[in-house]
């Protein structure tokens, strides 16, 4: 019998603290996190992503797509305006 991948995340692994202005996936005392940075330009509400940061063990394994996944859906449904200061966030909104 195959024992699961421990390293499979899913979307409902992911924490988002707007205090800290992070979005999370912790196992095991390892974390990757997005961060964010909320802002007001011209009267708008703005949300700059400006850091990503994904456990070298777990890289090629999606946690970045998802954690920018989450974070961007929840600044659309937030209805704030988007900046992405961190090269792969701005790559997933170019794809």
């Amino acid at each position: 019998m195959q024992h699961p991948d421990p390293l499979l995340f899913t979307p409902a692994d992911i924490e988002h603290n707007p205090e800290a202005q992070h979005f999370r996936i912790s196992r095991a005392g390892e974390s990757a996190l997005l961060e964010y940075h909320l802002l007001e330009r011209h009267g708008q509400q703005v949300v700059d992503f400006y850091h990503t940061f994904v456990p070298s063990a777990w890289r090629g394994r999606q946690v970045a797509a998802l954690l920018t996944d989450a974070a961007l859906q929840w600044a659309q449904a937030e209805q704030l305006q988007i900046i992405a200061s961190c090269s792969y966030v701005a790559s997933r909104l170019r794809s």
